[in-house]
């Protein structure tokens, strides 16, 4: 998966807004204001921070070693860094985006969640 490729699957998700909160080189994705999705634009290969559950991360880290790795400058319980240009199955990173975003959904509050279900 290409970083386009990427761009554009979590835009198509409901309520995601873009922006570059930190820096012009850092791409944030949000979903109702809270981050779910977070990439370097210098960074080669493409690669990105998604959300994980901890148990997850530990499974995904062993059996994608290298490709999937505890989250740069992130929580490395709740966050892995994955690359996206690699071998890595495009259904599993699309499955990995989508479990990010779920994750940030069900942690919001009940007027977020009414917001996000009206849109």
């Amino acid at each position: 998966m290409n970083i386009e490729d990427f761009r554009n699957y979590c835009l198509a998700k409901k309520g995601v807004t873009e922006s570059f909160p930190f820096d012009v080189h850092t791409l944030v994705f949000k979903v109702m204001g809270k981050m779910f999705a977070i990439c370097g634009l210098e960074r080669i290969p493409s690669q990105v921070n998604l959300k994980c559950d901890p148990e997850r991360s530990v499974e995904l880290r062993t059996n994608y070693d290298g490709l999937i790795n505890p989250g740069w400058h992130m929580s490395k319980l709740h966050w892995n860094t994955v690359i996206i240009e690699s071998n890595l199955p495009p259904k599993l990173i699309t499955e990995l985006i989508d479990h990010s975003y779920d994750l940030i959904v069900q942690g919001l509050t009940k007027k977020l969640k009414e917001e996000l279900a009206n849109l």
